[in-house]
């Protein structure tokens, strides 16, 4: 790609003059074209994916120092380092593995029934008059209705095994991509259609082309936050008539007072939420590597 310099001649002459004038070019310069010192080069390597954490890693710190200084309680909140210690103890005896283990296999499970089912609806939705009529008003009353709610229905439906668990899961994963990817599509700029329509594009270069890399942003969206609402599945799934899994071991430790176990399975839940969060970052970053976006100074 050409290199666009636009120079801004300055408006009086002398060093400030001079200075003032570079940096105004500067700004009108590329990204990749700036000049770059020690501390920009620093600054976008720690970035990404390092920069996202900052407010969490500055939260950990603050609620270490606090909890080794007493003024937060053990039984309350026992500190980051505690925390981690319990970890380490209950993969040891044998624990946390195998809790972990069958929370992974259920999320998976759910997560692959309610992308499959979210996107199969979404595109015929997308694409189809008949297809709009047929999901789009069911997937909209279902989007209203909270995960805690279908689940007693659920339990007398399908009963306290597996299949409730990985049902409620593809619930909460199924409804976001559909009504993401529904929009996306809808979104799509009506004259790009009828530009490659005009070039004698067909129906499956009209698609591949133009609705699919228009509707991407759109998916990824949707990718996020079914990501997202399979772990508020996970969760809700997982503190009821459970007998293994994550929520069965916080609901042990509520029962006999363990804190630290708990927080063990919460900080597990947060760290596969930061996980799926990263996992959609790097799709938009391979994705749409084509879309000049706003980045943020």
């Amino acid at each position: 790609m050409t290199e666009v310099r636009i120079l801004a001649p300055a408006l009086t002459k002398g060093p400030d003059a001079e200075k003032t004038g570079a940096r105004e070019r500067e700004v009108f310069l590329p990204r990749d074209a700036r000049r770059r010192t020690p501390i920009s080069t620093l600054r976008e390597r720690l970035r990404w994916p390092l920069g996202i954490y900052t407010t969490p890693v500055v939260i950990l710190i603050a609620w270490e120092v606090l909890a080794r200084a007493g003024v937060l309680a053990k039984t309350y909140a026992p500190a980051p380092t505690a925390i981690v210690k319990s970890a380490a103890d209950l993969w040891q005896q044998g624990v946390l593995g195998p809790d972990l283990a069958i929370s992974l296999q259920r999320a998976g499970i759910g997560l692959a029934i309610g992308l499959t089912a979210g996107i199969v609806t979404g595109v015929l939705g997308g694409l189809l008059r008949s297809g709009e009529y047929l999901f789009n008003g069911v997937v909209q009353v279902l989007n209203t209705i909270p995960l805690l709610a279908v689940l007693p229905l659920m339990i007398v439906w399908f009963g306290i095994d597996e299949l409730t668990k990985v049902l409620l899961i593809s619930f909460g994963a199924g409804v976001p991509i559909y009504l993401n990817l529904f929009a996306a599509i809808r979104g799509v700029d009506q004259r790009l259609i009828e530009m490659a329509r005009a070039t004698g594009a067909g129906t499956w270069r009209l698609v591949t082309r133009v609705l699919v890399p228009g509707a991407l942003p759109g998916f990824l969206v949707g990718l996020r936050s079914s990501l997202a609402y399979s772990v508020l599945g996970l969760v809700a799934a997982e503190t009821v008539n459970a007998d293994k899994g994550l929520g069965f071991l916080i609901t042990q430790g509520q029962t006999y007072l363990q804190t630290n176990q708990v927080f063990v399975g919460l900080v597990i839940y947060s760290l596969l939420g930061l996980l799926a969060d990263q996992f959609v970052r790097v799709l938009e970053r391979v994705l749409l590597r084509w879309r000049p976006s706003y980045e943020a100074s």
